[in-house]
């Protein structure tokens, strides 16, 4: 099980804002991206939690833009879950151009953890902690 995870991808064109480089919403679409991909490769994707009843949802989002992608720029998103509360989880990444390893961005989610019939908060059950090793803030 890795304690960091990563996403792989490459700049698209249709990414490329009017300022010729990546748009501020695709880097939260790239974060959000990584979580989800990171949760399915722990055995927690969309079937699973919907069996289960319950799953996270985003309360809030803090990102830090750095340095702008570009086109065909090949990116590695890294995420990692830093804290589990009872009914909540933060979540890190950071954003970087893999030929150089430049940071290009630094973003925190905090998650809720819901009844998804009611959406309202929900302990986060120990078969779904342990699926995931915290990377506590260095």
């Amino acid at each position: 099980m890795p304690d960091v995870f990563e996403l792989s991808l490459t700049v698209r064109e249709d990414q490329i804002d009017a300022l010729g480089h990546v748009g501020n919403l695709v880097y939260l679409q790239w974060a959000v991206d990584a979580a989800v991909a990171h949760s399915a490769a722990q055995g927690w994707d969309e079937t699973a939690y919907f069996h289960l009843g319950a799953g996270f949802v985003v309360r809030s989002h803090q990102i830090e833009y750095l340095r702008p992608a570009r086109l065909a720029d090949a990116i590695v998103v890294r995420t990692w879950v830093a804290t589990f509360r009872p009914a909540s989880s933060l979540r890190r990444y950071k954003i970087v151009r893999r030929a150089d390893g430049l940071l290009l961005a630094q973003a925190a989610t905090d998650w809720a953890f819901v009844k998804l019939a009611t959406l309202t908060p929900t302990r986060i059950p120990p078969e779904v902690r342990d699926a995931f090793v915290l990377v506590p803030d260095e």
